[in-house]
């Protein structure tokens, strides 16, 4: 069994100093992180979405040990993440200017671009057989600058068990991969808490969303109104070879029953209320997703509050944290308030959806 070690890193540590010695003393955690990604190992570390686990992207020892640390399908491709627009050259075949475009405007930040790979430059295991792979550029000064000190495009999925609900504290890390790993990056809290978005170009003037996430399709239609932007509808029963992660396989899944009740608040509301004198008459243990407005509504044995439903980006932020109290609390039987899919609320229902393994109950 492995000793997961961890290092604990302010996210406002100041990465732009020209102070090496500075930087070297503020983070000394980082370098030996960085190192450790140099030589073939695993370590977590944190993005703006969600918690990362790294090897480095070329070493297939390496990235074999992140499917054997997860437990994730084979082949289900892994995004790879970079800290300079100019690693690219290393690692991508000749591009469109549209791709370029979405870089300038996105990154860094949550937007994940599927892009033609140049052969025997990454781990086949990377591309999972595609001539594809998706890369991005994260928001957050802690994991660019663990990328850059590692100087290796590194591969990273999120950092838990598969099919379990991602990590947005390094706690998460913990919990799922304890002895699985070499090391976890603790740089705090995440910020938008759902994985980024994934886009393929079909071409220059057609962009298809693999995966929603952090960039809405609003944004991406604000900042290209001239392009025609298409949302991939995945049936996870119908995909053989996905082309992204995150279009197969029950993901963000709690340990109990999860179901998503979509409808009138009112109607909503006494539905999972009848739901849950029946559970509790059964001797269930329950639970209740709702929004802060409707909190007060419902008896269940654990209501998490997940914040205003006028803000769905609190929402998203609190859905993965929300998933595993869930867990810990023993809750057997849990119900999901629905919300509306403007905004990141296209991608808290995609997770939210994947969560309950597609069980919605229209009321």
């Amino acid at each position: 069994m492995i000793k997961t070690k961890i290092w604990h890193v302010d996210r406002q540590s100041n990465t732009n100093s020209t102070n090496q010695e500075q930087n070297k003393k503020l983070y000394s955690e980082l370098i030996e992180g960085a190192e450790m990604l140099r030589s073939g190992g695993l370590v977590a570390f944190p993005t703006e979405t969600v918690y990362g686990l790294g090897a480095d992207a070329r070493n297939s020892e390496a990235v074999a040990g992140i499917f054997e640390a997860k437990g994730r399908p084979s082949d289900n491709p892994l995004i790879v993440h970079i800290a300079d627009i100019n690693q690219l050259g290393e690692l991508v075949l000749p591009y469109p200017q549209l791709a370029k475009e979405l870089m300038n405007r996105f990154w860094p930040g949550p937007l994940t671009i599927v892009l033609p790979v140049q052969p025997d430059k990454l781990s086949p295991l990377v591309t999972a057989g595609l001539s594809t792979v998706g890369i991005r550029m994260p928001d957050h000064s802690v994991s660019l600058e663990l990328l850059r000190l590692s100087e290796c495009p590194v591969a990273a999925p999120s950092a838990n068990r598969s099919g379990r609900p991602s990590p947005t504290l390094a706690q998460h890390v913990l919990d799922d991969l304890d002895g699985r790993i070499d090391g976890i990056v603790d740089g705090g809290p995440t910020g938008v808490g759902l994985e980024s978005t994934v886009v393929e170009l079909e071409d220059e003037r057609t962009l298809r969303i693999l995966r929603p996430g952090g960039i809405t399709e609003e944004a991406l239609i604000e900042a290209f109104p001239d392009v025609c932007i298409v949302k991939e509808h995945v049936n996870d029963e119908m995909v053989e070879k996905p082309r992204s992660p995150g279009m197969k396989y029950t993901h963000y899944a709690p340990k109990g029953e999860l179901s998503i009740v979509q409808g009138d608040s009112l109607n909503v509301i006494v539905y999972i209320n009848k739901q849950l004198e029946i559970a509790k008459s059964e001797n269930k243990l329950t639970g209740v997703l709702a929004f802060s407005e409707h909190v007060s509504e419902y008896k269940a044995d654990r209501v998490i509050d997940c914040g205003s439903e006028k803000r769905l980006d609190e929402a998203a932020q609190r859905l993965y944290a929300a998933l595993r109290e869930f867990d810990e609390a023993g809750v057997q039987f849990m119900w999901a308030e629905a919300c509306k899919t403007e905004g990141i609320g296209g991608a808290l229902m995609n997770r939210l959806v994947k969560a309950a393994g597609h069980q919605i109950i229209y009321v």
